[in-house]
């Protein structure tokens, strides 16, 4: 009897759920000898997976499909890489870079595992404090963590600096070794990927680079934006991206911008980076702000009373990094004194914080002035009205909210009430504009003079 993987596939696709199906068996690779069936998996985390939760199914399956008890092997790699018929002497590569070794046997193609994965054990979905900026990217997460390699792939988190996204990087990576203890999965900040690259043409082995970087089970990359303009970086990091995506294991980038907005960055990895899921993470709320607080208070052994916390929450707004600060050096100066956390005390520790913010360029500001300058309500900058007196002013506000701050089109959108692409047309027209038009420079000047005092 000739046996039929396909036979076997429509059996187990009426046997769970499509998702399951898609996630787990479809992208399994069969291979039928004489005495024994190879089950091969592209990674470590798949071959767990199946292992655990379809085990039975799976080789009832390919015993019904055979017709008689044959013996079932399980691996990791493709079928024109599996060796049969006789168990080969270790074929070992060593790279200077991790002393890692390659083991080819008859049952399977794997990797051993990383010694250290550069993961912050500290940072976990525990300690991740969770509020209305950051809840899709922390469900995105969550998600990838329990399936990863199958949903959301690639993962791509953008947002100001110090909002999380690392955090939530290294969160998902604990969570995806605690499940997978054997995954081989390492977290690399961008320049550190970009120094690995520049050693390994220097000394002559990026063979054995892209090798280390295509056998992983997953790659987290922190601040990919600082790729741009790195030509032969770029080259590498395009392959050994595609590769991993195509052989279903997971990868997670952090940005500090859309990737459409990624400057010098080559349009194939643009697109690559926007074929996954893409989230963003938004500078936290008032409420989120004191949320924070309370848990990091908490964590410090810290009394924080709630005069003192909404002080603090009200007073610094850009990021989470910052609130930490913020916390501390109101805690330094009361200790420094030998006196509780008062609002008196905070208000001293953070007086100079306070005098720069109330010079601070915002889209708020921005806004407000543009809206001034052109005699406008601020409710008709923000309307639907098409009108040419009011259109031009919009958009000149958003072109300033581009130039004048480092918020993101996206964002910019958001406090115009318009999407991202609304924003770069109107970017691209005024910065057009602006070098013929006379009387439009002389606004765009006025204004941003007035901003900046």
């Amino acid at each position: 009897m000739k046996f039929s993987w396909k036979n076997c596939l429509e059996i187990l696709a009426l046997q769970m759920s499509e998702e399951e199906y898609s996630m787990w068996i479809s992208p399994l690779e069969v291979v039928f000898k004489d005495d024994h069936v190879m089950v091969l998996a592209a990674n470590e985390i798949v071959l767990r997976g199946v292992q655990t939760k379809f085990k039975t199914l799976l080789e009832n399956a390919i015993v019904d499909e055979s017709g008689f008890d044959i013996e079932i092997r399980y691996g990791l790699g493709t079928e024109s890489e599996y060796e049969d018929h006789q168990v080969k002497k270790q074929s070992k590569r060593t790279t200077r870079r991790t002393g890692r070794a390659r083991n080819v046997t008859k049952d399977s193609i794997r990797e051993q595992s990383i010694e250290t994965s550069n993961l912050n054990p500290d940072f976990s979905f525990d300690n991740f404090v969770e509020g209305k900026s950051n809840q899709f990217a922390l469900a995105a997460c969550a998600q990838v963590s329990k399936n990863p390699g199958t949903s959301h792939n690639p993962l791509f988190i953008y947002g100001n600096t110090g909002l999380g996204k690392t955090h939530l990087m290294h969160a998902v990576g604990n969570a995806i070794k605690e499940q997978y203890p054997d995954a081989r999965l390492i977290y690399q900040h961008c320049d550190g990927f970009i120094e690995d690259i520049v050693r390994s043409m220097r000394n002559n082995t990026i063979n054995e680079l892209r090798h280390f970087y295509r056998t992983l089970d997953a790659l987290l990359i922190d601040d990919i934006q600082l790729l741009s303009g790195k030509g032969g970086s770029q080259e590498v990091f395009f392959h050994t991206f595609n590769t991993l995506l195509d052989g279903g294991h997971q990868v997670i980038l952090t940005c500090d911008r859309y990737p459409k907005e990624l400057e010098a960055m080559e349009e194939r990895l643009k697109s690559r980076f926007a074929s996954g899921l893409t989230v963003d993470i938004k500078p936290p709320d008032f409420e989120h702000r004191v949320a924070i607080l309370e848990q990091k208070a908490e964590a410090w052994g810290v009394d924080l009373p709630k005069d003192t916390k909404f002080f603090i929450g009200e007073t610094v707004r850009a990021n989470v990094r910052e609130l930490e600060g913020a916390l501390k050096q109101v805690n330094a100066m009361a200790s420094f004194k030998g006196m509780p956390l008062t609002l008196e005390i905070a208000q001293e520790a953070l007086r100079h914080l306070v005098e720069i913010q109330d010079r601070q360029i915002t889209l708020a500001n921005i806004q407000r002035t543009v809206a001034s300058y052109f005699d406008l309500e601020l409710s008709e900058i923000l309307g639907k009205s098409r009108k040419a007196n009011i259109v031009k002013p919009r958009q000149l506000a958003m072109y300033i909210s581009r130039e004048l701050t480092e918020h993101s089109l996206p964002e910019i959108g958001r406090e115009f009430m318009r999407d991202h692409s609304t924003v770069m047309h109107a970017y691209d027209k005024i910065s057009e504009e602006l070098e013929t038009n006379i009387r439009l420079k002389r606004d765009f000047d006025a204004i941003k003079a007035s901003l900046l005092v």
